[in-house]
């Protein structure tokens, strides 16, 4: 995980020099963290990444190291860097909790503090925020179409190096796939971690079936055979039969097969017809091979039976449409206690001012109706009319309803102050909270668009300003 000061964009500190010399460092200043498109042309996202943000911005400092790498660039003056020297990040961090559903336009991270330290850690969150939420996103979309089958995330030698390999993990876990093949992720996270063995080990030996001994002779309790290296049907699944015959004999079961090329759907049917019709009905079909939610979706439509599936470059590069980053972006909202606001000619790219509440409205199921985004301190209550953020013409009324805030203080004066909730929360709260969702969210194509408005106190506010910037 990242833990040095220098994981910025040199703009970051160019502005903040430039800030040290008109002496505006320490004005009061806050920064809202949002996207702007839910990722994969999809209903939602999953929020995730908190807790290695808070980490870094409690370790934030510039090493002397740090600061004799900037002195070598002749871009700052001395005095700058003996500002660095002392530099520690003393703001509050308003966040929603990990594994919380989230949407497009919604201020999910608002920092609030002195314009340098607000400004310096806007790469450093937007890299950890935007991969880690796209990734929890992605595994639940999987796991989604999953159904009721098992998604082990098998993605370390696909993901964007070894850190990229840690994040694919833990987010995915938030985001339902709570079994990988990364040891280190096990290691450092405690995450459950599964595995096979690959053709090669089948290669190694003179055939097929003495490599399925050999494993299991190995692994006689957890041994999963990986039967498509010569021919699945003809060869894998007859010499996984023996094997499984003769380990029964000695008082052990055959775990499962793998299967990782071909008609998936087809010869996983195959497979559990052969496996009931010998008497190995608890023999399990792991399925790998390029899959992705709509590959997955597909198999089951198609009638397959696979048990466990096997989810590499796909989930560990979040591939697919509308997906290989998400657009998370961080803009300034306020500064000297005054709202600001991004202003252009295209509505969708402009920002929303001033400090804000997010809260969720949930009718008496504890379903999900709509979240309204309030100026801080405004309240949302039956009878209220919210605006659509990006056709403010389009407005609607506020039902009876419960109202729930989403967020809440996680640091402050740079320290975490709340109880942070461990990897198995955060994947049972995006677990109840898709199931919380209105029906359709949750399409793989053309999924309902869930509402999130503007409360009238920032509608008004917003108006304000454009016509005030107009002029």
């Amino acid at each position: 995980m990242p833990s040095s000061a220098l994981m910025t964009d040199l703009y970051e500190l160019t502005m903040l020099a430039g800030y040290y010399e008109h002496g505006m460092c320490e004005h009061p200043a806050s920064f809202d963290l949002f996207f702007r498109k839910n990722p994969f042309h999809g209903g939602y996202a999953v929020f995730a990444g908190l807790e290695p943000v808070l980490r870094y911005l409690e370790e934030l400092h510039f090493t002397e190291t740090d600061l004799a790498y900037l002195e070598s660039l002749n871009l700052f003056k001395t005095g700058f860097l003996d500002y660095l020297k002392k530099f520690h990040f003393r703001c509050t961090v308003t966040a929603p909790p990990e594994g919380t559903v989230v949407f497009a336009n919604e201020p999910l991270v608002t920092v609030e503090g002195s314009l340098a330290e607000a400004q310096l850690v806007e790469t450093a969150m937007l890299n950890i925020l935007n991969f880690q939420t796209l990734i929890a996103t992605k595994a639940a979309r999987i796991q989604q179409a999953a159904g009721e089958g098992v998604v082990v995330e098998f993605g370390l030698r696909r993901a964007h190096g070894p850190n990229g390999g840690l994040s694919v993990s833990r987010a995915a876990y938030i985001g339902g796939v709570r079994s990988t093949s990364n040891t280190w992720a096990g290691q450092v996270f405690g995450i459950p971690v599964k595995g096979t063995h690959a053709h090669s080990w089948v290669m190694a030996f003179s055939t097929e079936l003495d490599a399925f001994r050999a494993y299991a002779e190995v692994f006689p309790d957890s041994a999963i055979l990986l039967v498509d290296t010569y021919d699945t049907l003809l060869s894998g699944i007859p010499n996984a039969i023996r094997v499984a015959k003769e380990l029964r004999a000695k008082g052990h079961e055959l775990r499962g097969i793998r299967l990782d090329s071909g008609d998936l759907a087809y010869l996983s049917r195959q497979a559990r017809n052969i496996f009931d019709k010998e008497g190995f009905p608890a023999v399990r079909i792991v399925a790998s091979n390029e899959l992705d939610e709509h590959v997955i979706s597909s198999i089951r439509d198609d009638g397959g039976k696979v048990d466990i599936y096997g989810v590499g470059t796909e989930l560990a590069t979040a591939g697919g449409p509308g997906g290989g980053a998400l657009g998370g972006v961080y803009k300034l909202v306020s500064f000297d206690g005054q709202p600001r606001m991004k202003t252009t000619s295209d509505i969708t790219k402009a920002t929303l001012p001033g400090i804000k509440s997010l809260f969720r409205l949930l009718d008496s199921d504890g379903r999900f109706l709509q979240d309204v985004i309030c100026c801080k301190g405004e309240q949302v209550e039956a009878g209220v009319t919210v605006f659509d953020p990006v056709n403010p013409s389009r407005h609607i009324t506020v039902p009876e309803c419960q109202v729930t805030d989403l967020r809440s203080k996680v640091m402050e004066q740079g320290r975490v102050i709340a109880d942070l909730p461990g990897l198995d929360d955060s994947a049972d709260r995006c677990a109840h909270q898709l199931k919380c969702l209105p029906e359709g969210t949750l399409r793989l194509k053309n999924p309902h668009l869930y509402k999130v408005s503007i409360s009238p106190g920032l509608h008004h506010l917003r108006r304000q300003l454009m016509d005030r910037y107009s002029r």
